[in-house]
């Protein structure tokens, strides 16, 4: 159960408005199971139970395998209780954690998640406007970081190649500034011989 016990009715409607969007959204690629309002059919389990987040992604194949939780926040319940109660759960889950905050807190949800070190995979903002409500991915976890990190950089061995090419363009044009030398003493014998015959 959330942390803040009673919602403000205008935010809880909101939040239970929102979850049915994403339910409708989902669904193209995913089974979608919601936990509406005080309902509590989709849950995940855990190692000390069960937990109830507001929706449950399972692919559409026949192994239904829980491919991501999706925790929807309001303006109020962007806190620091909230992130520690809830978010840090879903964090440490198998599945995925996919946040959604409205836009004007999308600041402060990044800091908590960092304070709180929370696993976010997607973290989403929303806004409305008119009868129209419009979702933006913020950011994206890349769990391919560790790996780029352990690798050596490409640069490097373009940088070498380069060293390495320097002296190599240095040399032609040591040697352009030693063929006049050579002309000119070239030039010298065939002077003094032409002085002979005259």
């Amino acid at each position: 159960m959330s942390p803040i016990l009673v919602r403000p009715v205008r935010e809880q409607l909101e939040h239970d408005r929102i979850i049915r969007l994403l339910q409708v959204k989902l669904k193209r690629r995913h089974d979608v199971a919601a936990n509406v309002g005080e309902e509590q059919a989709a849950f995940v389990k855990t190692a000390t139970g069960q937990i109830f987040p507001d929706l449950v992604l399972t692919s559409p194949d026949r192994g239904h395998r829980v491919e991501a939780v999706v925790e929807v926040e309001t303006g109020e319940s962007v806190n620091h209780l909230e992130a520690m109660a809830q978010w840090a759960h879903f964090g440490r889950l198998k599945p995925a954690f996919h946040l959604y905050v409205p836009a004007a807190t999308v600041d402060i949800a990044r800091r908590l998640v960092v304070e709180n070190q929370v696993a976010v995979a997607e973290l989403w903002s929303y806004h409305t406007i008119g009868d129209q409500t419009r979702f933006t991915l913020v950011e994206r976890a890349s769990s391919s970081r560790p790996a780029e990190a352990a690798r050596p950089r490409r640069a490097e061995p373009s940088a070498r190649s380069a060293r390495a090419a320097r002296p190599a363009r240095k040399a032609p044009a040591a040697a352009r500034a030693k063929r006049p030398a050579a002309r000119s003493a070239a030039k010298k014998p065939r002077a003094a011989a032409r002085q002979k015959r005259k």
